[in-house]
C-alpha cells in the first residue's frame, strides 16, 4: 500500500480512483464495509483504490480544550489495518487550523478533482468535512453531478443493537464492556505500549506482573482476560487495571500478569488484547485474600481463552514506507 502524504505529488496511476475519506478512528465494521466497497469496485473497473485520511486527528486541532483526546488506533496502527484490507493507497493529508478553515468546495475541486480526477467517492452516512462541516453527502453529491464523479452514501453498520462508530467503541471500552467494543471493531481491542516497572507486590505474591504505559484508552477498572503479544509472540494473561485497592495505591495502573511464562521484558514493547472482563476492582482483607482471588480469576481466564479464537487478533507489523 503507497502512503502519499503530500497531495501535491500524487501518483499519475491513482487518477480515476475510486475513493473514500474520513477520519476512519478504530478502523471498526462500518470502515471495513466502506474500505470493501471501494477495493472491489476498484477491481471491478481496473482502478486504484485510495482512502484520504487526517494526521492529527482533526478533533486534536479542533478542541485541544479536550484533553486527553483518546485515540483508538494511532495513526500506524491506522494504516496497517487500512492496508489488511486491501487499499491501495493513502493519501495521507496534515490537519491544521488553516486547514479546518479551507471551504468544502475548495477541497473538492482542487484535491478530489484536479489532482485526483477521481471516478467515484464512498462516504460514510454521517461523514461532513470542510470549514462549517459544509461537504456532507448531499453537497458531495451535487459535486459530483457538475464535475463529473459519482458519490454513494453508506450505511450504519449495525452489531449488538448499536451502531459501530467510533464514539461508541470509545464510551464502551470506557465503560469496560471490551466484548461490545470487540463486535463493533470486528475483533479484540488492543492497547500498545511499553512495559516499566511497577510496586513489583505481583512477583511477591507469585504472580509477577508487567506494568503498561499506553498512550490509548485504557478500559474501565477491573480485571480483564487478555491475550498479551510480545517481539511477535503471543501468551494469554491476566490484566488489572486500578490503583490496587488493597494496598492503597492512588495512582492507577495496568499491570498484566502472563500465564505460564517466565522471562525478563521490562522495556520491551507489548500489545494487550482484551478478550472479556473478569470482575471489579476491589479492596481486599488482606494479601492472602487478594492471591486466593487471583487464582480464581487465571482459573476463568483460562476457561475463557482456551475457546478464544485467535484468527480474530490481527497481525501486529509496521507498513515499510
Amino acid at each position: 500500500m503507497k502512503i502519499i502524504r503530500d497531495d501535491d505529488h500524487i501518483p499519475e496511476d491513482l487518477t480515476g480512483a475510486i475513493v473514500t475519506i474520513g477520519n476512519f478512528d478504530g478502523v471498526h465494521l462500518g470502515h471495513q464495509e466502506i474500505f470493501r466497497k471501494i477495493v472491489r469496485q476498484a477491481e471491478e473497473t481496473h482502478k486504484k483504490s485510495v482512502v484520504i485520511t487526517f494526521d492529527p486527528h482533526p478533533q486534536k486541532v479542533m478542541h485541544p480544550e479536550k484533553r486527553p483526546f483518546f485515540l483508538l488506533t494511532p495513526l500506524q496502527e491506522k494504516l496497517n489495518l487500512i492496508e489488511s484490507c486491501g487499499v491501495d493507497a493513502v493519501i495521507l493529508i496534515h490537519f491544521s487550523n488553516e486547514f479546518a478553515d479551507v471551504p468544502a468546495g475548495d477541497f473538492v475541486e482542487n484535491i478530489l478533482w484536479k489532482k485526483l480526477r477521481l471516478s467515484k467517492l464512498f462516504v460514510g452516512y454521517d461523514y461532513a468535512f470542510g470549514k462549517g462541516k459544509a461537504g456532507n453527502a448531499d453537497f458531495l453529491k451535487a459535486s459530483g453531478r457538475r464535475l463529473g464523479f459519482q458519490v454513494e452514501e453508506i450505511g450504519v453498520v449495525e452489531t449488538g443493537g448499536m451502531i459501530a462508530s467510533s464514539t461508541n467503541i470509545r464510551l464502551s471500552i470506557l465503560a469496560g464492556n471490551v466484548g461490545l467494543a470487540t463486535e463493533m471493531l470486528g475483533r479484540p481491542y488492543g492497547v500498545s505500549g511499553t512495559v516499566v516497572k511497577g510496586y513489583r507486590r505481583g512477583t511477591g505474591m507469585g504472580y509477577p506482573t508487567a506494568n503498561i504505559r499506553s498512550e490509548k484508552v485504557i478500559p474501565a477498572t477491573g480485571v480483564y482476560a487478555v491475550v498479551a503479544e510480545i517481539e511477535g509472540t503471543r501468551h494469554n494473561g491476566v490484566i488489572n487495571i486500578g490503583n490496587n485497592p488493597t494496598f492503597g495505591n492512588e495512582e492507577t495502573s495496568a499491570e498484566v500478569h502472563l500465564l505460564d511464562f517466565e522471562g525478563d521484558i521490562y522495556e520491551k514493547n507489548i500489545t494487550v488484547f482484551f478478550i472479556d472482563r473478569l470482575r471489579d476492582e476491589r479492596r481486599f482483607r488482606s494479601p492472602e485474600d487478594l492471591v486466593r482471588q487471583i487464582k480464581k480469576d487465571i482459573e476463568k481466564a483460562r476457561k475463557i481463552l482456551a475457546s478464544h479464537t485467535a484468527d480474530l487478533i490481527p497481525e501486529i507489523r509496521v507498513i515499510k514506507r
